[in-house]
């Protein structure tokens, strides 16, 4: 029997006005995993009632009351791991460790935003005037419209609100169509049973079809202050134009066509093992996935035999079998899309070293090509699938040309045994984020995430996270009566 959530407004669970649902679908299955309340404008509209009316008091309680809720979450997703490894695994079709590493790091963002609510904020400004103080104070925005995706769901379902909750604000979260539960529901679940206030996270769950007329009401409503957006660079671009039209600052964390740059001293076996993670983990779902593996000349040899040999031995199929690395994608279609570009690459010239074919309904096999010419679709756009693009190069300079031939810059990795010459080829490469001796994929709660270019702006994760959604005001005060000309 499917799973039946309504929206979630002021600490109620509530149906849609319209009395709509929306289906939300296993992948690999294709069976109904259950049904959520589908958002219209006036729910959009409820659901900012419910967080503006409850701004003043969460942003008046206490930090050390503010931070204990975020602590208590974060255990309480902590306890909730089984459950969420059965969740993504239905939902999105995540293998368990991935389910289990979006279970761990949400709750450490938790906990950074536990420790960010106590930080000390603000600075003591050096007066012009005698006898004035003068003080830089953030505060928090009023209420934020977040935007959370379905690939990493407890990760950037947890993130989307983290930061924005922590500096004091509420927040109206609209999760994808493909997770629902897990990047929204799910998130406030756990807050709410860990003390959250009525009306400080509200959810609004919706249809595809009303995707953008519900974003646009959100983000168009005046009592919205900022605008919290993590997806693809096409939506985000779309997201950004809204926010810029009604004047509200956005953090925008986009797609990214990353590459994994592996150098002439690098550890043949290390490079071989973190490019296949980069590649394939979540089966090539994530923003920071290894599109392109480039490998200096003097190893594509024996490394392309060892990445080729150890991507075809991975297993793809059932994300609750244990021993499969390579679960589906996240709808048919989207396997079919992967599939396209293979499609399209081989045609215009490029070979496939394994993998390709068509796919098994949601499931792609692992997929590596090499050869592939610049006027292929996979060369510049993002794969957002278990495919990468093997390719060899002579020189630094050549790598970081090919690195840099992207609209896209949000993260790098860089292999080598020689951490001066991994910085010198780092500090050229034009990304948000760069791993010298290691891959592309890497997150931590506490550094500051995002990227360049058609990535993105803005950036999440510790203080940076507070800032973004945080104002900065000036306060005066005059010790001593002013004197004034007339």
């Amino acid at each position: 029997m499917p799973i039946t959530r309504q929206l979630i407004i002021g600490g109620k669970d509530v149906p849609a006005a319209s009395g709509r649902t929306e289906e939300d679908v296993n992948p690999y299955t294709g069976e109904v995993y259950a049904t959520v309340a589908a958002a219209g404008p006036e729910d959009v509209t409820r659901a900012v009632d419910a967080a503006d009316a409850a701004f003043a008091g969460w942003a008046a309680l206490s930090p050390f009351a503010r931070r204990t809720v975020f602590l208590r979450a974060a255990d309480l997703l902590d306890e909730r791991r089984e459950e969420v490894a059965d969740l993504m695994a239905h939902e999105a079709g995540g293998t368990r460790p991935w389910a289990y590493f979006n279970v761990g790091l949400g709750a450490n963002i938790l906990r950074e935003a536990a420790a960010a609510v106590t930080a000390p904020r603000g600075e003591v400004l050096n007066a012009q005037e005698e006898g004035a103080l003068g003080l830089a104070v953030r505060e928090p925005l009023g209420v934020v419209a977040a935007f959370a995706p379905w690939n990493a769901p407890v990760v950037l379902g947890v993130r989307a609100v983290a930061a924005p909750l922590a500096a004091g604000n509420t927040v109206v979260v609209k999760p994808s169509e493909d997770a629902p539960i897990a990047c929204g529901l799910l998130v406030a679940d756990v807050l709410r049973e860990a003390g959250l206030p009525d009306g400080v996270l509200n959810v609004v769950t919706g249809a595809r079809e009303d995707a953008a007329v519900t974003a646009e009401t959100l983000i168009a409503d005046p009592r919205v202050r900022a605008v919290d957006f993590t997806g693809s660079t096409g939506v985000g671009r779309i997201i950004g134009e809204h926010a810029a039209r009604h004047l509200k600052p956005a953090v925008l964390e986009l797609g990214g066509k990353n590459s994994v740059i592996v150098l002439d001293d690098a550890d043949l076996e290390h490079a071989v093992d973190a490019a296949c993670f980069s590649v394939f983990m979540n089966a090539g779902q994530i923003c920071m996935s290894g599109d392109r593996i480039l490998v200096h000349e003097s190893l594509a040899e024996e490394f392309t035999a060892r990445f080729t040999a150890k991507a075809a031995a991975l297993r793809s199929g059932d994300p609750t079998d244990p021993h499969t690395v390579v679960g589906p994608l996240v709808s048919r279609r989207s396997a079919e899309r992967v599939a396209a570009l293979v499609e399209d690459a081989v045609a215009k010239g490029a070979k496939v070293l394994t993998g390709g074919g068509a796919p098994d309904g949601a499931v792609h096999p692992a997929t590596v090509l090499t050869e592939v010419p610049r006027d292929a679709e996979v060369f510049h756009s993002e794969s957002f699938g278990p495919l990468c693009v093997l390719t060899a190069f002579a020189d630094d300079d050549t790598a970081v040309a090919l690195a840099n031939d992207t609209e896209n810059g949000l993260t790098c990795g860089i292999i080598t045994e020689n951490a001066t010459h991994g910085l010198n080829v780092a500090r050229r490469v034009r990304t948000g984020i760069v791993h010298v001796n290691d891959q592309s994929v890497a997150d931590e709660p506490h550094a500051p995430f995002g990227g360049v270019k058609a990535s993105g702006y803005g950036r999440f994760g510790g203080r940076w996270g507070i800032e973004a959604f945080s104002n900065t005001r000036w306060v005066t005060i005059a010790t001593q009566q002013a004197h004034y000309p007339f």
